[in-house]
């Protein structure tokens, strides 16, 4: 096998529950597992990371800590408001706190030379400008530097605020020095402008297969199902099936796994024990729990520029899937999964190309 040196920089990492996390640890994992010299550059926290590099055989760099801190607020109040539209303003305005990473990734690539490949990682997108910023035309860490984009920046619909104009100069000047953009599905092409269409590769989220440890299923007493993830208004929104769910005079369960409870907010009294709200747990633990489940919900993005990777979980886990469109909440369909009538589950094909070991190939690939 040809060994290749392999430099990884990201924000986001292992311990963190996040599905750029996970984007980043398996892939690191699996090029560790195939014998390649691998690096990594991240907010490194000795107390986890040093066990993690044993591990796993790969080394760890620290990208170091911002200079100015985050804006935090809690409550209410003239003070928390202040406080609120300072932070939003600040992250439209100058993309801060992430910002901060341009420098300390640019200075931390400036010692780094030598490698086959530069994978960046994005979100945040600064992560990217800090890798360009760090390219002169005497100094380049890799022979190949490939852009991970999860979701578009400039051409990100789900927001309820766009990017700024200049913001575009930025993204056009970075891709110009990239190698390659990496984005997870073909129809996410859109996103982006399309002088760059030609640099981009299509490399979806990467699963380990052989970790997925399902639990049995057997038929729960009332129907269970479960969604898993995060929300967006108008976007990826429950709100119209949890009003239909509402008009649904029978027993069931409805689980859901989020950090964010505003929009589900006022559906839990209406709904009471039929309702079950509960924090992010480990994706192994997740998996087990989504297996024993009658089916899952997922609700369908308002634009094919995103897809989330829950769906390979989803897959994963062996249970049916019930795609919810925010537009039209198709009752007839609720009522048939209801029944354990499931000819109309989400079907996704080409489960292999999420299995980590072809995610990382795609990568490697790259480099010839």
């Amino acid at each position: 096998m040809d060994t290749k040196k392999v430099l990884i920089v990201a924000k986001s990492f292992f311990p963190m529950l996040s599905p750029r996390a996970f984007r980043a640890t398996e892939l690191v994992k699996e090029l560790a597992r195939q014998g390649h010299d691998v690096t990594v550059y991240i907010p490194k926290e000795d107390s986890v990371h040093l066990e993690f590099e044993k591990e796993h055989n790969i080394v760890i760099k620290d990208l170091g800590k911002n200079k100015f801190p985050e804006i935090t607020f809690s409550g209410g109040g003239v003070s928390g408001t202040i406080k609120r539209g300072l932070k939003r303003a600040l992250g439209l305005l100058l993309e801060y706190p992430d910002v901060q990473l341009v420098g300390r990734v640019s200075k931390a690539l400036k010692n780094e030379s030598g490698y086959d490949l530069l994978i960046s990682i994005a979100v945040p997108y600064p992560i990217h400008w800090g890798v360009a910023a760090s390219i002169g035309k005497s100094h380049k860490p890799a022979k190949v530097w490939v852009a991970d984009c999860g979701d578009p920046y400039m051409g990100d619909i789900s927001d309820s605020f766009k990017k700024l104009f200049y913001f575009k100069y930025v993204e056009k000047w970075f891709f110009k020095k990239t190698d390659y953009i990496s984005i997870p599905i073909e129809s996410a092409k859109k996103g982006y402008y399309p002088e760059f269409h030609k640099k981009m590769v299509i490399i979806p989220q990467g699963f380990n297969f052989d970790e997925v440890d399902k639990g049995s299923y057997t038929p729960n007493p009332v129907p269970t199902f479960i969604y898993a993830g995060g929300f967006i208004p108008g976007f990826r929104d429950p709100v119209p099936f949890l009003k239909e769910l509402v008009t649904i005079d029978k027993p069931f369960k409805f689980i859901i796994y989020t950090k964010n409870n505003t929009l589900i907010k006022p559906f839990i009294s209406q709904l009471g024990d039929k309702l079950e709200v509960r924090p992010y747990i480990n994706r192994n633990e997740l998996l087990k729990i989504l297996s024993q489940a009658d089916f899952l919900v997922n609700f369908n993005n308002a634009d094919v520029i995103q897809s989330p990777s829950k769906l390979i979980d989803y897959k994963l886990s062996g249970r049916p899937i019930l795609n919810v469109e925010y537009s039209s909440v198709d009752r007839k369909v609720i009522d048939e999964f209801f029944d354990a009538n499931y000819s109309n589950a989400h079907k996704i094909d080409n489960i292999d190309d999420y299995n980590i070991k072809n995610v990382a190939k795609k990568f490697l690939e790259l480099t010839n």
